[in-house]
């Protein structure tokens, strides 16, 4: 707990110190607010590494086409919005419109042109999300969703909206699926991290133009046996058994 504390005392130190040096860099250039935050992602990845004993690994980038994709990712914890910045060139994320309004972070991610979006909007909304997101494909840019839409404790059954479904037919791009099992190290909540191998893999692309039906199963099963593989893998490095979970799961 001590150094899951000096941890998150670190992390939010640096972007706050971060942050600021770089605003004139920020209000001139988008680039100016991309940096800083892929800077700071890779020291919270040495830190995970350094204080908490927490190993960041990716496999499958061979995966990642070039240009404009929709990159579809399993959400456990806060640290799965931030590596996709160590991986990707240049990604748009989805984000919840109330989170621009936080200090520093809103700053940049408003910067960094991210894609926010009210959760509670109807059609107009989602119509709105779908042209911002064609506006970063279009671009070459990834656009970034989670497909279950909120965090989801490690080995919690999935729960896919169909949402993504809507994006992936408006942008007519390939669509790679993330899995991942981070939430063994950070938790969706709470302050403790824990050592480990947070091992994110980036599996085979979704050609675009598939069904509703074919696209959902499709995307749910490259997904979830990965992520069941990897959540096996994550607690042999933890020396967890399976029963530990109850502690995370919702």
């Amino acid at each position: 707990m001590l150094r899951s504390i000096l941890f998150v005392i670190w992390i939010y130190g640096t972007m706050v110190v971060l942050a600021f040096l770089c605003l004139p860099w920020m209000a001139v250039s988008r680039a100016g607010a991309r940096e800083p935050v892929r800077f700071w992602i890779r020291g919270v990845r040495q830190a995970l590494n350094l204080i908490i004993g927490a190993k960041t690994e990716y496999r499958g980038l061979e995966n990642i086409p070039e240009g404009g994709l929709l990159i579809a990712s399993k959400h456990q914890c806060m640290y799965d919005a931030f590596t996709p910045w160590l991986v990707l060139s240049d990604p748009a994320i989805i984000i919840k419109r109330e989170l621009l309004w936080y200090p520093i972070f809103g700053w940049y991610a408003f910067r960094s042109d991210m894609i926010p979006i009210d959760r509670g909007g109807r059609s107009k909304t989602l119509k709105r999300m779908y042209e911002e997101a064609r506006k970063r494909t279009d671009k070459g840019r990834q656009v970034l969703i989670f497909p279950e839409g909120t965090r989801r404790a490690p080995g919690a059954p999935p729960a896919y909206k169909s949402g993504v479904y809507a994006l992936y037919k408006d942008l007519g791009v390939p669509c790679v699926p993330v899995a991942h099992n981070a939430g063994l190290c950070w938790p969706a909540h709470g302050v403790r991290r824990r050592p480990g191998r947070m091992i994110f893999e980036y599996l085979p692309a979704l050609p675009p133009g598939l069904s509703k039906e074919d696209f959902m199963q499709r995307l749910e099963a490259a997904i979830e046996p990965a992520c069941e593989r990897l959540l096996n893998e994550g607690l042999e490095a933890q020396g967890r058994a399976r029963a530990d979970l109850a502690e995370v799961l919702p």
